[in-house]
Formats: C-alpha cells, structure tokens, sequence
C-alpha cells in the first residue's frame, strides 16, 4: 500500500469541538471574540429579551439589581457558566467562553 493510500486510509473524518474554545462567527469576524451585545442577541435574547421563568430583562434595573446585590458580578458571572435555576450552562450559547458569557452579562446590566 502507497503512503498516499495510507494518508487516505486514517485521514479524520470528522472533529471535535471543545466547550469554550474560540468559535467562528460573522461577529467575530478574524476569530475574535463576540462582542457582548452579538452573543445576547443571538443567544441570550431568547429568555432575557422577555423574562422567560423570571429571567431578568435587558437593562431592567429592577430585575437585576437584587441579584447583583446578592450575588455580586463574580457570582452571576458564576451562575451563568454553570447554569441556575431554568437557564442551562452557558444559556443557549454552548460555542461561548467564558469572557463572551462575562461580556453579555455586562451588556444586559448596562447602566443598571
């Protein structure tokens, strides 16, 4: 058998895709990082946009604010990635990192 053959013979037939690895999107243009306000409108917008099972609302100071208070920033960055309640790990953004997770969390307090 040919090395060629061999090559053809073991090539991957498919991949593996990580939890938190980098992943590719119009809004991440080179590979960056989604911006906060892309990942809560492709994921987060689902539940947050409306309140979903109590969910709390875009910028609602009322809805986040004793949550804030309770469980701090690092706390809800905490509960986000691990899932709380009704919103699995990472919400519906299972491709996210954690930074992207903090930057949408960021984006839905803002101004709160």
């Amino acid at each position: 058998m040919s090395d060629e053959a061999i090559k053809e013979r073991i090539k991957p037939v498919g991949s593996v895709h990580m939890a938190g690895a980098q992943a590719e999107s119009a809004d991440a243009g080179s590979g960056g990082a989604r911006s906060g306000e892309a990942v809560y409108n492709s994921a987060c917008v689902a539940c947050h946009g409306s309140g979903v099972l109590g969910a709390p609302k875009l910028q609602v100071a009322a809805d986040w604010q004793p949550r804030i208070d309770e469980r701090s920033l690092d706390g809800l960055l905490k509960n986000a990635i691990n899932g709380y309640n009704a919103m699995p790990p990472k919400g519906t953004c299972g491709d996210c990192s954690d930074d992207e997770i903090k930057a949408a969390i960021d984006y839905m307090i803002e101004g709160v």
